[in-house]
């Protein structure tokens, strides 16, 4: 996506007999931003043509299995998704076209969580940025009413269980997922003891992707793609401290992370606690993942009264505020 977004912002910078000349002397290749594979799609598109690529990609996802009829039906209920990234972190996406990728797909709001600024990799948002980020999803907020961007953060969970980042500035959050992206094969007691600081925090929202495992590992820079364990911790002790302190528990629908297992997920539907069904979208398309969280939700029967993102914005916001309590349903 970036690579596309790079060539995109060149080819737009030209004029058309620019773009004809680099066409007719094969040398869209030689700009910087444009490679090879891209000044192919370049030269397609210009003349009218579906690019290879794109039908390639069609083809080959087209035939997409449609969600069982339960399954269908617990995805009708989510009003939003939680947990999404855009190009201010690590994401592909200005926060704009996630949020219109999102009001298509039915969503009634979204919570942007880029990440925050211990993870560098990840570009993750100083305080100044998130700032200057609260004023753009303000600006967005009048012109995509009454669909609604929420103001969030995934935010580290620090070695100490801290999180990455102010008061101050979480004070003025909407959402908060509060995630482990580092020491992820810390021993056990460590490992719980920093989640359950996390989960006391009156800022945290939700616990995201809490085993951090990796069900399709990332590909190394060897070609290999390796899966990651689950992080070892006393899943019991977390998520009676989710239910003690109300925070929801996320149910992460990324096909590689498909986190907590199953059968965390329904040590924490025992335990009573709540959820947030969400995709950890950094792209558009990403945003339609609800579907592997749902299932996984009906498997784990999961109850939507349950679910954070199937209340009402105004509940939800309402117990994101400061009034969250185990007992509470919409």
């Amino acid at each position: 996506m970036q690579a596309f977004r790079s060539a995109a912002v060149v080819v737009d910078a030209m004029d058309d007999a620019e773009l004809k000349r680099r066409i007719r002397t094969n040398t869209l290749k030689d700009l910087k931003g444009i490679g090879p594979k891209t000044a192919t799609v370049v030269v397609q598109a210009a003349k009218g043509q579906v690019p290879d690529y794109l039908a390639d990609l069609e083809e080959k996802f087209a035939e997409l299995v449609p969600l069982a009829d339960d399954v269908a039906e617990f995805r009708a209920a989510l009003r939003g998704d939680l947990h999404t990234h855009s190009d201010w972190s690590d994401g592909g996406s200005p926060i704009r076209e996630m949020a219109e990728a999102a009001l298509a797909l039915g969503h009634e709001y979204m919570a942007l969580t880029d990440h925050s600024p211990r993870l560098t990799v990840a570009n993750g948002l100083t305080p100044e940025r998130l700032e200057k980020q609260l004023d753009v999803v303000a600006a967005l907020n009048e012109e995509l009413a009454p669909f609604r961007i929420l103001t969030g953060i995934e935010c580290d969970i620090n070695v100490d269980g801290s999180l990455d980042q102010t008061d101050e500035l979480l004070e003025r959050l909407d959402v908060v997922v509060a995630s482990v992206h580092s020491d992820l094969r810390a021993e056990s007691a460590a490992m719980t003891a920093r989640m359950l600081t996390a989960v006391a925090n009156p800022h945290t929202d939700v616990l995201g992707h809490c085993t951090g495992r990796l069900v399709i590992g990332r590909r190394q820079r060897d070609g290999t793609q390796r899966p990651r364990p689950e992080s070892q911790f006393d899943a019991e002790a977390v998520f009676a401290a989710c239910v003690e302190f109300g925070t929801a528990v996320e149910i992460n629908s990324r096909p590689e992370r498909l986190d907590p297992p199953k059968r965390l997920l329904r040590l924490a539907v025992e335990t009573g606690c709540l959820f947030a069904i969400d995709t950890d979208a950094h792209a558009p398309g990403q945003l339609d993942w609800q579907g592997n969280g749902c299932e996984r939700a009906v498997e784990c029967d999961v109850d939507p009264d349950n679910v954070i993102n199937t209340w009402l914005a105004e509940d939800l916001l309402d117990w994101t505020a400061g009034s969250r309590t185990p007992a509470l349903t919409c």
